[in-house]
């Protein structure tokens, strides 16, 4: 399924040098290949919004090669932004209403940053609900990602996250709970995927809001589950859409934030992720600057490259199903969601196998 650069947007450039095949639009008329239309709306502050971009967009365009794809990334004009991601946005990015008015097949939400732990207090609440309302009636299946999970699971069904006593942060291990849906067909039954978040909603909240548990970890929780349907929302609460080096960056910048002195207490490194080596040299550094060395440049350089992606071939693959499924029940008109003959309460079939 390749993307189709339908635009200058500079990551489909950094895809392409990356390896991932990255269809010229001229090129793409000329193919006798179903297009699908995805929207990613990517909430993520500034500092991660090309990166976030790169991350599913990636997922995506590694999907089976059965459709060309065209990604529309647009953004809350509500979200705090600083003059180089406006530029980008301005440039790059489309307004909802565009998207509204000419339709999607599939829907990507990003996490986000909030302040507070209240989310209807946060200033993309409205915006983001109208998002979700319009994706619920017109869009064949919306993929959630972390807090918009969150956000989906408290509007439409009443489950508001859980506070957690510590972060959940790293690397963790899961294993498939339902292998009879599709979204997980062909995946190991067990798999690492990052998560990053102080909060969490339970399998007993997904359970007691209907929906349906594919994947879980002993000690992170849910990380994969669906709407009944099994595919007009599909959440997640980790993040296998991560880079090698994400859980790195997330570190350096805490550090740094303590550093600064914007948090009192020295992070903690993120579990299941870093190596002996590794650890040690991170002990080193905070050794020595609590010592008084201010001079010193964090050691990512001798980081980095030793780092180990445990997670990235099983998000292909689920992010694969589910363009397949969104292939097999869209309708070729994005204004009508499922085909003649879909069931859209029950699209997969799920529903009549119980």
């Amino acid at each position: 399924m390749p993307l189709v650069a339908h635009n200058d947007l500079p990551t489909f450039e950094r895809l392409k040098q990356e390896g991932l095949i990255v269809l010229p639009s001229g090129r793409a008329m000329h193919q006798h290949i179903r297009e699908l239309h995805i929207g990613l709306l990517n909430m993520m502050p500034d500092a991660a919004l090309a990166a976030t971009e790169r991350q599913f967009f990636r997922l995506v365009g590694e999907s089976n090669p059965i459709a060309q794809f065209y990604v529309h990334p647009f953004t809350l004009p509500e979200l705090p932004r600083g003059e180089k991601a406006r530029a980008h946005i301005e440039r790059y990015y489309e307004p909802f209403e565009k998207i509204r008015e000419e339709g999607l097949d599939a829907l990507i939400i990003t996490g986000a940053n909030v302040v507070g732990p209240e989310l209807a207090d946060q200033p993309f609440w409205k915006p983001l609900i109208e998002v979700i309302d319009w994706a619920w009636e017109n869009v064949t299946s919306t993929l959630c990602s972390c807090l918009a999970t969150h956000a989906v699971l408290q509007f439409r069904y009443g489950k508001k996250r859980i506070p957690q006593p510590k972060k959940i942060w790293g690397v963790f291990p899961h294993r498939v709970v339902d292998k009879r849906h599709p979204l997980v067909n062909d995946v190991n039954s067990r798999f690492d995927v990052p998560h990053s978040r102080w909060n969490a909603i339970t399998r007993e909240q997904f359970e007691e809001a209907g929906l349906r548990v594919l994947v879980e970890s002993d000690t992170a929780g849910v990380h994969l589950a669906t709407s009944a349907d099994g595919l007009r929302f599909v959440f997640f609460q980790g993040h296998p859409e991560y880079d090698t080096v994400s859980l790195l960056k997330e570190y350096k910048r805490e550090v740094l934030r303590f550093q600064a002195g914007e948090i009192e207490q020295y992070p903690p490194m993120p579990d299941h992720y870093l190596g002996v080596r590794e650890t040690a040299i991170l002990d080193e550094y905070r050794y020595r600057w609590q010592r008084g060395e201010r001079e010193l440049e964090f050691p990512e350089p001798l980081i980095a490259p030793r780092l180990d992606n445990t997670w990235h071939d099983t998000a292909e693959a689920v992010v694969a199903n589910w363009m397949g499924l969104v292939y097999q029940v869209t309708h070729r008109e994005r204004r009508l969601p499922f085909m003649e003959g879909v069931d859209p309460e029950d699209p997969l079939g799920l529903l009549r196998e119980r």
